[in-house]
């Protein structure tokens, strides 16, 4: 007999907010991998959430849409009972969906401010809720994956409402761990650091980098490539799993950049 538990998600039906392309997208992909029962995305574009569902019914998953704004705490609230009308209780909620742009301390409008710390913050607020009031009400246990950013951590000068909903993030991960630690829900969040995902390509193109921007950056990174979409995936399916069922409030800082440490 092994000694060392399974990553395996059998029976478990999952949540995962930004679920239509990048790192959402690669956490609903992982977890149909992992024998999930059932896997509701959410997003606001439905032709790329029918294309990810397409591609986890062909995993073997009941696979769901909804299309919701999370900047939007009435559509935000309204996700759950959607999902689990389609496939039934949410036992695992993934947090993937956000926000990243621009703004400097000087320039950032209360309208962008407020607009961040909606969809970086408060969603994951009211969906983390909603899943442990049906989980109590139901008896059962559950894990949440917050996906944080290193920048939660302080962030870069032109990233300030985005770092700092990302840091209301990482404690509430903490807070809410610890409030839902009777319950056996538990919660952990990823800080990922600088990761190559159509996000972030949208990101660059605005910025004007040119399209080969990845091919000259990789090189220059200490393990000689970005984060990609599995990487964070496979660190939030054991988070789901059995496997971390000892494991809650951590903030795990999943870069290749050592934080604190000089550059």
């Amino acid at each position: 007999m092994s000694v060392l538990p399974k990553v395996r998600l059998d029976g478990r039906v999952v949540l995962v907010t930004g679920g239509t392309s990048g790192i959402g997208e690669g956490c609903a992909l992982a977890a149909a991998e992992a024998g999930a029962a059932g896997i509701c995305i959410t997003g606001r574009n439905a032709v790329r959430g029918a294309a990810v569902v397409k591609k986890l019914r062909a995993l073997g998953a009941r696979a769901h849409f909804v299309a919701a704004d999370l900047a939007d705490a009435e559509a935000t609230n309204a996700i759950l009972p959607q999902a689990e009308a389609a496939l039934g209780l949410v036992d695992g909620l993934v947090n993937a969906a956000g926000l990243t742009d621009r703004g400097t301390v000087l320039d950032t409008s209360v309208a962008l401010w407020d607009r961040l710390f909606a969809v970086n913050a408060r969603a994951p607020f009211l969906l983390t809720q909603a899943m442990a009031r049906r989980l109590k009400d139901a008896g059962k246990t559950g894990a949440v994956v917050n996906v944080i950013t290193m920048s939660s951590h302080g962030g870069q000068p032109f990233l300030t409402a985005y770092s700092a909903s990302k840091g209301a993030l990482a404690t509430l991960t903490k807070n809410t761990a610890f409030g839902l630690r009777p319950l056996r829900i538990r919660v952990n969040g990823i800080n990922m650091g600088w990761a190559d995902t159509p996000g972030e390509h949208a990101i660059q193109a605005r910025d004007g980098r040119p399209p080969d921007w990845r091919e000259r950056a990789e090189p220059e990174q200490p393990f000689g490539r970005l984060l990609r979409p599995s990487d964070i995936a496979g660190l939030s399916t054991y988070l789901l799993s059995d496997a971390a069922e000892m494991m809650t409030g951590a903030l795990i800082d999943f870069d290749q950049n050592v934080m604190g440490a000089y550059q």
